[in-house]
């Protein structure tokens, strides 16, 4: 996925009401941008790190600018939580993910259980149809484990309940969880955080819900789903 270019560099003020953040530019002066993250955000928001910015030209916009990256633990990590689902679809597309290579249509934001959407519907001949829910993940608290969620997910687990749903009625479900971090190689459930979402991944686990995580390469040009990491649950 190719990073909105360029990206502005600048410093974290603060970050505040989930989806605002302060940040002095490297080109002078302060501004309040748009935090696209509603999560906790835990080893993100420390102030004084570098954050780089994109800017939109949407003149209806509020706030103008995005967070997109954050420098932390000597690299960068993905804190925009609304491109994970273009970096799955992309690396999907292009034969990244063998897991779930081989299936002539993909289809996004699918009408599916009680009323919701998976983020990609997986079709091809003489195969089951699969569902696919993709989360974006940025926690790391030991060296080299990406871990989700990093704050309570009512929805998360809502949608593991329905992705079980789905392979009851013969289809193939698949949680894709992308960890946009280049350090980390293995990954796990932070039940500590949320046990509703451990417990309801271990059940959706035994009726033959599948997971899969990978990891990125992020540069601000561009970020790539380019590793698949070993999950520890």
């Amino acid at each position: 996925m190719q990073q909105p270019n360029p990206l502005i560099r600048g410093t974290l003020v603060r970050r505040y009401k989930r989806f605002l953040a302060d940040v002095a530019l490297d080109s002078g002066g302060e501004m309040t941008v748009h935090c696209p993250n509603p999560g906790a955000m835990l080893g993100l928001t420390e102030p004084g790190i570098e954050v780089w910015l994109s800017k939109s030209d949407n003149p209806k916009r509020k706030l103008s600018h995005t967070w997109e990256l954050a420098h932390v633990d000597g690299g960068l990590t993905g804190v925009n939580t609304m491109v994970a689902n273009r970096i799955g679809e992309e690396a999907i597309g292009g034969g990244v993910v063998p897991e779930l290579d081989g299936y002539a249509n993909l289809r996004r934001e699918v009408k599916y259980g009680k009323n919701s959407r998976v983020d990609l519907l997986l079709q091809g001949d003489d195969r089951p149809d699969c569902y696919v829910e993709i989360k974006n993940v940025h926690l790391m608290r030991e060296a080299g484990l990406a871990e989700f969620p990093d704050s309570v997910t009512a929805r998360g687990t809502k949608h593991l309940g329905e992705l079980a749903a789905m392979v009851k009625a013969g289809h193939r479900a698949v949680m894709l969880y992308v960890v946009q971090r280049g350090d980390c190689d293995r990954f796990a459930l932070a039940a500590d955080i949320d046990p509703a979402y451990a417990s309801a991944f271990a059940d959706a686990k035994a009726q033959g819900v599948e997971a899969i995580a990978y990891g990125c390469a992020l540069s601000v040009k561009e970020i790539v789903l380019n590793k698949a990491l070993t999950l520890k649950m």
